[in-house]
């Protein structure tokens, strides 16, 4: 009776995790795809009604489908060349000799609207003794447990670089939670500059942004500036798919984060996004406000990024306000 159970359930879980791949990638267009869904799930049904009559057999006639759904499944890699869209259509690479290092392929775009703006690729250079700060920026566009993780990297002249693991969509692309466990989309880390990448999301996406100075050692922050561009490096070199729960905005920095200040508790938080304030606040990370809730409130920058007619550069008029941040942090450079 046992092995029965156990088999219906394993049956049941591989059928749902079947059901959706099949729907989120379509192999065979819309009509066949669903076609192939009902005969999946009507085999999987037989075979467990065949087990629970005590007739072993029945698991042979779902492990067959299964095998080759595995089989299909298998077959599928990350690629470079799709049709992506423009604001993703190249990834973000880096060289590192002593102190200096270059960034390739940073983007620049100028954004009037979610398909009017002017692509701009630049190719930047840095010195890794100039690194002053490390801001995390959270952009919200529905629920609250669910954000974008973005890490910006001031520098002592006032420049600000912010790196951001993202989806490489390609054209027509839209954002699926979902999708991002099957396969549907490759990963990208975006090298960018902020009056591109954060202000796109308020001003022209209408997301929610908040930005949180993070404390770390000289050294860490150097560290973690080069540990973003070997991973950019590796994702030109080998292809990732992006997946919703292992490889996505948070995970991957908290990998990354994780070689440098090593000993960081696993935690909710990391997959609920939103709520990562509270996690680095646990952590003792933030300095400069007496609770959560002024951190979050003085944080808020999306107001001030909208606020254009302000004679204030962006980068500087984001941060007025927020804990931690010296109030007569120098003009951007650029």
């Amino acid at each position: 009776m046992l092995g029965q159970v156990g088999f219906v359930f394993i049956t049941a879980a591989a059928t749902a995790w079947g059901a959706l791949a099949l729907w989120v990638q379509r192999p065979a267009g819309v009509p066949y795809t669903y076609a192939l869904i009902a005969i999946w799930v009507l085999v999987a049904l037989a075979a467990s009604v065949l087990v629970c009559m005590g007739r072993w057999a029945g698991a042979a006639l779902f492990l067959a489908p299964a095998a080759l759904l595995a089989a299909w499944w298998l077959t599928m890699h990350p690629a470079q060349d799709r049709a992506w869209e423009p604001s993703v259509a190249r990834l973000a690479q880096g060289q590192v000799d002593g102190d200096a290092v270059t960034v390739e392929n940073v983007r620049n775009f100028q954004w009037r609207g979610a398909q009017d703006y002017d692509v701009r690729w630049e190719t930047r250079h840095y010195n890794l003794s100039a690194i002053r700060s490390v801001d995390m920026a959270l952009s919200y566009w529905s629920h609250t447990a669910i954000a974008h993780t973005l890490v910006s990297f001031g520098f002592a002249d006032g420049d600000h670089l912010v790196f951001s693991v993202e989806i490489r969509r390609k054209q027509n692309d839209r954002f699926s939670e979902i999708g991002g466990f099957f396969r549907q989309y490759e990963l990208s880390i975006v090298a960018a500059d902020e009056r591109d990448i954060l202000q796109v999301r308020t001003n022209v996406r209408h997301e929610d942004g908040y930005l949180y100075r993070v404390q770390m050692a000289p050294g860490d922050m150097r560290a973690l500036f080069v540990e973003y561009l070997s991973q950019a490096n590796q994702l030109a070199k080998q292809p990732r798919f992006y997946n919703t729960l292992t490889a996505n905005c948070t995970t991957l920095v908290y990998r990354m984060v994780n070689r440098i200040v090593t000993g960081l508790p696993l935690d909710y938080r990391l997959l609920a996004s939103g709520y990562l304030p509270e996690y680095l606040y646990e952590l003792g990370a933030f300095r400069g406000a007496g609770s959560l809730q002024e951190y979050r409130q003085r944080g808020r920058y999306t107001d001030r990024a909208r606020d254009e007619a302000s004679g204030m550069a962006f980068s500087q008029r984001i941060r007025l306000g927020v804990p931690g941040i010296d109030p007569d942090t120098p003009a951007p450079g650029r």
